[in-house]
């Protein structure tokens, strides 16, 4: 059997045992090799190296892991943030660094269209003009691809605003 069928298999697998436990498919992804008891429950933790995002179970224990994309080379960051609010199909304009490399950006783009590169949810961290942001490029997952930025699947960024708040730790490694 070729590895992209057994690989798809096991998400089929994992999809339908979500389903069948109650659980979302996030949930179904529990994190193999990562130790959360370097970290408080309720504490998102992204590795930039493997391009993921964990968040450390507050009931039950455990930890949900999801792909990511990351900061591009010398767009990446390491360090201790906190979630400083939350958006619903939030707005967009282009930080100076983004228009200066792309000048044809609008100033402006408004949440909910599909030129809104934030998706329909983000998390704004106390760290500048970095979010935490679904995305209407779900391709760009698992890459090297932001300003600095933390992109998940929209189905994915929707489960986490569920399961977090304004004020919860954020801590990013290399």
């Amino acid at each position: 059997m070729s590895r992209n069928l057994v690989a798809s298999a096991v998400r089929a697998g994992l999809a339908a045992f979500a389903l069948i436990a109650g659980m979302s498919a996030g949930e179904a992804r529990q994190a193999q090799g990562f130790d959360p008891s370097k970290y408080s429950a309720g504490t998102i933790v992204i590795s930039n190296s493997e391009r993921a995002l964990y968040l450390v179970k507050r009931w039950g224990g455990g930890v949900v892991r999801y792909r990511v994309a990351v900061g591009k080379t010398g767009k990446r960051w390491v360090g201790r943030t906190e979630i400083v609010g939350k958006y619903v199909e939030p707005d967009w304009s282009p930080p100076a660094a983004v228009k200066r490399d792309h000048p044809h950006l609008p100033n402006f783009i408004a949440g909910g269209t599909k030129a809104n590169p934030m998706g329909t949810r983000a998390m704004k961290l106390g760290r500048g003009q970095y979010a935490i942001h679904g995305t209407n490029r779900p391709n760009s997952i698992g890459t090297y691809a932001s300003y600095g930025c933390i992109r998940m699947r929209n189905e994915d960024i929707a489960e986490l605003y569920r399961e977090v708040g304004v004020g919860t730790t954020v801590v990013v490694v290399p």
